[in-house]
């Protein structure tokens, strides 16, 4: 049985505190490492909290009509963005040598114009084997304010137990399903998801489908209360045994600062990928073509407060 043991780092942040945040991070990681784990995973934009800007639209037809300090706030929280091969990752990096852990860290990445929303996947060994940026930014609200990302990578991630096929997708890349479905036919087992909202009925619902359809597993970790409220979740993708469907859930949390252990039996899971009828056993792309189309009509239209529709060509 090859057991996979994921730590969700359930925690508040020390909002744009980025050395506070670190030192949180480390001890955090440290704490994972002791209790056996395999991989530990941050919530979204750990090096800054997930901190918004003063007064930063929340809708996409408030943008286009900043104001000056509108502006200027939002110039200052974009120069928060830390280089990826700097000292902030290179911390976390060390420290999953020292550890022999896996460490899915997240920051605002220094970019070309705009800054990411970032994870970087270091394996054990303090090499980073996976950096993602995140696809669907919420360009309706603060990350309008980013630059997003053009793909979803995946890696072969070591661990001390064997290699897990492994891609990441970030907060709301989670609620469109094409995400997770790319994910799966690039070839991951498991997909890491940081996040930055609230995990109630629906979004766990969605998530788990997610697992389910794809038959990989999922693991989530999310801001403790009050910054949001908890649920960190892990489900294995593995929904019927012996005919009976089963709940997928591994752990979940409640709401409070944690870190909770996903064990995975990886084993498991690719005997059930193996020879049950989802992910792209029997998918039919040929049918498809409507989904890679770029218009968008009625009534999703929506537009700044210039009237410009949004064009997802332009992200």
């Amino acid at each position: 049985m090859l057991n996979i043991n994921i730590a969700l780092l359930q925690m508040t942040s020390c909002g744009t505190d980025q050395a506070a945040n670190l030192t949180k991070g480390d001890a955090a990681s440290r704490a994972a490492a002791a209790m056996g784990s395999d991989i530990a995973l941050f919530p979204e934009l750990w090096n800054i909290g997930y901190t918004a800007y003063p007064n930063c639209p929340d809708d996409y037809h408030e943008l286009g009509a900043e104001t000056p300090a509108q502006l200027q706030a939002r110039s200052a929280w974009q120069a928060q963005a830390i280089e990826r091969d700097g000292p902030w990752v290179g911390h976390f990096r060390d420290l999953a040598a020292k550890l022999d852990m896996a460490i899915g860290v997240t920051f605002l990445e220094a970019w070309p114009v705009a800054p990411r929303n970032t994870l970087v996947l270091i394996d054990r060994h303090g090499e980073i084997v996976l950096s993602y940026a995140k696809v669907h930014t919420c360009d309706f609200s603060l990350e309008a304010a980013c630059t997003s990302g053009d793909e979803f990578p995946i890696c072969s991630l070591d661990t001390r137990r064997g290699p897990v096929s492994t891609g990441a997708m970030i907060c709301y890349d989670r609620e469109f399903p094409e995400s997770a479905r790319l994910l799966m036919l690039h070839g991951a087992e498991l997909i890491l998801v940081p996040n930055a909202c609230p995990m109630e009925a629906n979004r766990l619902a969605q998530l788990q489908t997610r697992a389910f359809e794809n038959m990989v597993a999922i693991a989530l970790t999310n801001y403790a209360a009050p910054e949001q409220n908890g649920h960190s979740v892990a489900y294995d993708g593995i929904a019927f045994e012996a005919n009976h469907s089963r709940d997928m859930r591994l752990i979940e949390a409640d709401e409070a600062e944690t870190i909770v252990i996903a064990s995975l039996d990886l084993d498991r899971l690719r005997d059930y990928r193996a020879r049950e009828t989802w992910g792209n056993a029997f998918r039919r792309p040929h049918r498809y073509d409507a989904l890679t189309a770029t218009e968008i009509r009625e009534p999703f239209v929506r537009a700044n407060a210039t009237g410009v529709p949004y064009d997802p060509t332009q992200r």
